[in-house]
């Protein structure tokens, strides 16, 4: 394990961190805070037996209005197992594939 892997505490609150996620954090720079933000302060999504939480405009102006800047961490997308291990860590800005499908209406 590289020394940066070796320094990061392997725990966020209720969550815990993969060496997976670990790893993606150091190899993408997206750093601890960023992923705190995201857990606290993101929009969470359940796709596939995992919760997807991420960081948009939306939230970044909402938080905005409280006083909390978020806007560095806009596109900032955690993944974490039901079990709440972070799976992994990415940015994306394209926030469609998190929307959940609208029902089509029933007409005869």
């Amino acid at each position: 394990m590289s020394p940066a892997l070796a320094t990061l505490p392997h725990t966020l609150g209720n969550f815990s961190l993969t060496k997976h996620a670990v790893s993606r954090m150091v190899e993408r720079s997206i750093s601890r805070s960023a992923v705190e933000a995201a857990l606290e302060f993101g929009r969470c999504t359940e796709i596939r037996a995992a919760e997807i939480f991420a960081i948009g405009r939306k939230e970044v102006a909402r938080c905005r209005r409280d006083g909390i800047d978020l806007s560095a961490f806009e596109g900032t997308q955690v993944v974490a197992a039901a079990t709440g291990a972070v799976v992994t860590v990415y940015r994306n800005r394209d926030f469609k594939s998190l929307r959940t499908p609208r029902r089509g209406s029933f007409r005869s």
